[in-house]
């Protein structure tokens, strides 16, 4: 069973590999105009990125997780209370991104490259005061980085708490269809506010605004095709077991 969870793992990372440059290609393009895409070698550096990488371990890292109890499952073990956590946690994480970008999305068609600036908390804690006292802007952009991961954390606190409420009394493969519907229904839900802000600022010719948009868009897609993780290592086992009885016939079949 391990061997099938792994493929379904490797299936998923080579599906999000796939799908970067188009997605890249077609969210940044030049619409209407000569160019219709984006420049080839512009769109393959982002291969050269360490943040994507970054980005793609952790959503490997979370279909990993998720198979953890399929693969239980699959292997008739009835598995404790503790292992039925780890499903819980890591689609409460996925379902705080998916919050979290599509309000984010949301904020960027509205107040455009301003966005950023609201997830700021260098200014409310004055991290960028000079000497005199006087507030200065950071550039780096550290301030809003850290308001978003705080943001997210306090996402996924709430929705631990409430799927593990929801689930308290869900059996272990009731447990991974719902998990699996919520996240489903929410990455389509986010991609609906994602991609019409993607559009309005794109023609807008927004500076920042299109990448936070983009990443709502990007985090959407990741997520739902994350969902069939479940799905396809289920199929993959059934697929095994109707391989099993013909290879023991025929091992049984020199005996007779």
């Amino acid at each position: 069973m391990k061997r099938w969870a792994i493929y379904t793992v490797l299936l998923y990372a080579f599906a999000l590999i796939l799908l970067t440059v188009p997605a890249i290609s077609i969210a940044f393009g030049n619409w209407g105009k000569t160019d219709s895409s984006a420049s080839f070698n512009e769109v393959w550096k982002i291969y050269l990125n360490w943040g994507y990488w970054v980005w793609l371990a952790v959503l490997v890292a979370g279909q990993v997780l998720l198979l953890l109890l399929p693969i239980n499952i699959a292997e008739r073990r009835l598995p404790t209370r503790r292992p039925l956590q780890t499903p819980i946690i890591v689609s409460a994480f996925f379902l705080a991104n998916l919050c979290f970008a599509g309000i984010f999305s949301i904020l960027c068609a509205i107040f455009t490259d301003k966005t950023f600036e609201l997830f700021d908390l260098s200014a409310l804690f004055n991290f960028g005061a000079n000497q005199n006292g006087q507030t200065t802007t950071n550039n780096s952009g550290l301030g809003a980085l850290l308001t978003m991961i705080v943001t997210v954390f306090v996402f996924w606190l709430v929705w631990a708490i409430v799927f593990r409420r929801a689930t308290k009394s869900d059996d272990p493969d009731a447990l991974v269809k719902r998990l699996t519907r919520w996240l489903l229904r929410g990455s389509i839900l986010e991609l609906i506010i994602a991609v019409p802000s993607h559009v309005i600022v794109r023609r807008r010719d927004d500076c920042c605004a299109p990448a936070g948009t983009f990443w709502g868009i990007a985090t959407g897609i990741s997520v739902m095709l994350l969902c069939f993780g479940p799905g396809v290592f289920f199929l993959f086992v059934e697929r095994c077991k109707r391989l099993q009885p013909k290879a023991t016939n025929q091992t049984e079949a020199p005996k007779n």
